[in-house]
């Protein structure tokens, strides 16, 4: 606690005042009946390709929220409430459709009719589209619709080096959060239909973990045997940045198998290497770079180092309206600068495979009591963990506190003890219990009412005219702009797509030049 507190001292004045966060919400759309959408991107809501706010993930049925850089927390929230808003004046009204409240998908139809998102007839929307098209092949379509929370967080002066180490330590106790905020015990046994799984039947058509946490982060989640081979370390940027680079490069014979295009001459995926592209490296944390227009995440990276992280490990809470609170926001802060200011030794091959284990047995037994994670390689109570955890989070909230005003920050830490102290009020138990209570352990019926209670309370809280109208005209400058793009093409796609999956386009301007010389 002594280095901590001295490392807290240590910041400088403008350090606590200069966090910056934003959010990106996924959320499917959903049929009023529980079951996926199948419609095209709603076009009142401009173009997924170009939209600064509106967009897709993996799927046409599959929204994405996203905000602005933030310097405070309400603010953030309020334009996410903005968007949500927005978007449930433009799509509710004789669409009848809802967006999904939870993590883990709706009913869902066949893998292969889950539409893919579409991007237009650009390159750069062809590209997008044929990626998730490779997805689909090596994942399964169903696995995509998995929804989250992405939370973005930075602090000004940190070095890529600090932001590793920062990231090295959220892995570690990467568990709290799973257990705090984790909300997906259970899902629609169609997301289940033909694959193995441990889930256990509760009511019709509903399975579950008793003492899950995140389904959406264990082994029926964000997972692939083929990414398990990799062994990315986190020690530093040099080394990160090789094992992409090996994973973008090398191909995979399973993918090779697939092929690029099919006998027909359609695309399948944009490469046969074990990644595509960076964004396919799953994880519970990235470092990142806002990257130049064409430019790929991997030389960002390398050639201006780490801006910020990206959280992805939050499942949407479908108790709050926006899928997340702003308790747990600034609980996030919280843990993640005790997870800057915490010793951070480097990692190794023996704790990222305890860091594996420890991830997919808290999501699928993390309120089990009683239950042993592994610490340096020794059986450790995940409570007595995290409650040495929090314990050191006191005085960080207490210092963002101090320059905020308030308690808030206090306070959060304080319903997260009180949370571990009794497992029933986390949210993966009270999702269990209401499905239990009130919807006959059907979880697609305690969702659909869920979707249906934020539904109405969006609508309830109508835009004003002139907001309206300027998300109106963003829809529209969105729509031109995909135009614009499309028409100033030149390149064949094929040209285009092997030009971006050019391994040289993944080094840093030095590395460039070395292998443009003659050997």
């Amino acid at each position: 606690m002594g280095e901590l507190q001295q490392r807290l001292e240590a910041l400088t004045p403008g350090s606590l005042t200069g966090i910056r966060r934003g959010i990106e919400k996924e959320s499917l759309r959903s049929r009023a009946d529980g079951k996926l959408s199948l419609t095209p991107h709603p076009a009142a809501l401009g173009s997924a390709l170009t939209h600064p706010h509106i967009t897709t993930d993996f799927s046409e049925s599959q929204l994405e929220l996203i905000t602005g850089v933030h310097a405070g927390v309400e603010a953030c929230l309020d334009e996410l409430h903005e968007v949500h808003r927005f978007v449930a004046q433009s799509v509710a009204p004789g669409a009848d459709e809802l967006m999904w409240a939870s993590s883990m998908p709706c009913g869902l139809p066949s893998d292969e009719t889950i539409p893919i998102g579409r991007y237009g007839t650009s390159n750069v929307g062809r590209a997008k589209s044929v990626y998730r098209m490779g997805l689909g092949h090596r994942y399964g379509r169903r696995m995509q619709t998995i929804s989250g929370i992405h939370y973005n967080w930075s602090m000004p002066g940190l070095s890529s080096a600090q932001y590793f180490a920062l990231i090295r330590n959220f892995r570690r106790h990467a568990f709290l959060p799973l257990v705090l905020f984790g909300a997906s015990p259970a899902v629609c046994e169609s997301f289940v239909e033909g694959r193995p799984h441990e889930l256990q039947r509760i009511g019709d058509y509903t399975m579950h973990m008793p003492h899950g946490t995140s389904l959406r982060m264990g082994r029926l989640g964000y997972q692939s045997e083929a990414q398990a081979s990799l062994s990315v370390s986190y020690n530093c940027l040099e080394g990160y940045g090789a094992s992409l680079h090996e994973a973008l490069t090398q191909p995979y014979p399973a993918y090779e198998t697939i092929g690029v295009r099919n006998l027909g001459g359609e695309y399948n995926q944009l490469a046969t290497t074990l990644l595509q592209i960076e964004n396919e490296f799953y994880g519970t944390i990235r470092p990142k770079r806002t990257i130049f227009p064409g430019e790929r995440p991997l030389h960002a990276l390398r050639e201006r180092g780490v801006e910020y992280v990206e959280v992805r490990l939050m499942d949407l809470d479908p108790f709050e309206p926006l899928g997340i609170s702003p308790r747990t926001v600034r609980l996030l802060d919280v843990f993640l600068l005790h997870c800057l200011l915490a010793e951070s030794p480097d990692d190794s091959p023996e704790e990222i495979a305890e860091i594996g284990h420890n991830q997919h047995l808290v999501a699928a037994r993390g309120r089990e009591p009683g239950l042993r994670l592994q610490r340096r390689g020794r059986a450790v109570l995940l409570m007595d963990w995290a409650a040495e955890i929090l314990a050191e989070c006191v005085p960080l909230a207490a210092a963002l506190d101090a320059v905020d005003g308030g308690s808030l920050h206090a306070e959060a830490v304080r319903a997260a003890e009180a949370s571990l102290a009794a497992p029933q009020t986390l949210p993966s138990a009270r999702v269990l219990k209401a499905m239990a209570q009130d919807h006959g352990n059907s979880f697609v019926d305690f969702i659909r009412s869920r979707s249906l209670a934020t539904r109405d309370a969006l609508l309830a809280t109508p835009l004003p005219a002139d907001r309206q109208a300027a998300f109106a005209l963003m829809a529209q400058q969105s729509v031109d702009a995909q135009k614009a793009i499309e028409a100033a093409d030149t390149l064949p796609f094929e040209q285009y797509r092997e030009q971006y999956v050019s391994p040289t386009r993944l080094m840093p301007r030095t590395m460039q030049a070395r292998a443009a010389q003659p050997a």
